[in-house]
């Protein structure tokens, strides 16, 4: 005889499953009232950022509860990271079509747990529903950096370069063999390159460590959420510039390079696709050397890799090293 999940109720999932995440931080009061209290650090800013993750749209209904509770959170911190903010705590609202199994929450929680841990934060509040739909995770997070510090992606200039952590098109390539696992062959990826596409596409890394070396060099910054092409084109319109970028220079993980290497119009998946969660930075030329330096310090595992520059007028230009631009569809994630 087959025992039925067990479900839970919404006392059981604060007090059972999220209340062990507040554990910590004294303004939570244990997620026993309907506020939470936040205390900057003297001579610091808050810093504020709301995103939400939708099922069917930032994660599938069959991926791991873990994976899908670190990426709600990391998500938003990526967003701290870009402004140079060290994060500080969060509140979550959990939206459910029917109540969740006992299971579900337990991995969910723990996933939150892991990432909290590792960004260095608290949950301190939020709330649980029912309503029809796809399950809906919204966070907001609060960060905080020394007053007037933030870097903010209005604020490049012409003649700025452009830089951007790590790698991109991983998380969008990981999804398009997630669909169809076919195409790893395709692509000629062997398995460790398919395990990094997947751990990219489900556990993105904020680039916490960055956060010093911006507020320090960079002219603006911002984190990649919908696409390079999309969110640079984004700081030019804030800023009053436009943006050369050289393809030849953008970064690629191993898998990433195979797949473009072999079915060049996927270009449109490193720079015109979601879920980098990377930092693009505008960087005046006299703060370069200082800034790459900063950054290999705090952050040797990372590459920070020039990419372009900004310029006057307006617009974004993608650059082969023959001076043929790539021309796109589109430009990133549309949201609608």
């Amino acid at each position: 005889m087959t025992t039925a999940p067990k479900v839970v109720g919404e006392e059981a999932i604060i007090q059972g499953f999220l209340a062990p995440l507040a554990v910590g931080y004294p303004g939570a009061f244990g997620l026993r009232d309907d506020c939470a209290a936040i205390t900057p650090t003297p001579g610091h800013d808050l810093i504020v950022k709301t995103d939400p993750v939708a099922e069917g749209v930032h994660f599938s209904s069959g991926d791991a509860p873990e994976d899908i509770g670190w990426k709600a959170l990391a998500v938003n911190v990526s967003d701290l990271a870009a402004k140079g903010a060290t994060p500080r705590a969060y509140l979550m609202a959990l939206s459910f079509p029917e109540a969740p199994t006992s299971d579900w929450m337990q991995r969910f929680a723990r996933g939150l747990g892991d990432a909290q841990a590792a960004f260095g934060m608290h949950l301190i509040g939020g709330d649980t529903d029912r309503r029809p739909g796809p399950i809906t995770i919204s966070i907001t997070v609060f960060g905080e950096v020394p007053t007037g510090a933030m870097v903010q992606r209005g604020t490049a200039k012409a003649g700025d370069l452009l830089y951007v952590s790590g790698t991109l098109g991983s998380a969008a390539v990981g999804l398009a063999v997630k669909q169809d696992p076919n195409l790893a062959a395709t692509w000629g990826l062997d398995a460790a390159n398919v395990d990094d596409l997947r751990a990219r596409l489900h556990r993105p890394q904020p680039r916490l460590q960055l956060a010093s070396a911006l507020r320090a060099h960079a002219s603006a910054a911002m984190d990649l959420s919908d696409g390079l092409a999309k969110d640079l084109d984004r700081m030019c319109r804030a800023s009053g510039v436009g943006a050369i970028v050289r393809l030849a220079a953008v970064p690629m993980s191993a898998g990433v390079a195979r797949v473009v290497a072999a079915d060049p119009t996927r270009w449109a998946a490193v720079v015109a696709s979601g879920d980098d969660y990377e930092v693009l930075a505008a960087v005046a030329p006299t703060e370069a050397a200082a800034f790459e330096h900063a950054a290999r310090l705090a952050a040797p595992d990372i590459p920070m890799s020039c990419v372009g520059a900004m310029t006057a007028g307006t617009g974004v230009l993608l650059e082969h090293a023959d001076g043929i631009p790539l021309l796109l569809d589109r430009t990133g994630w549309e949201h609608f």
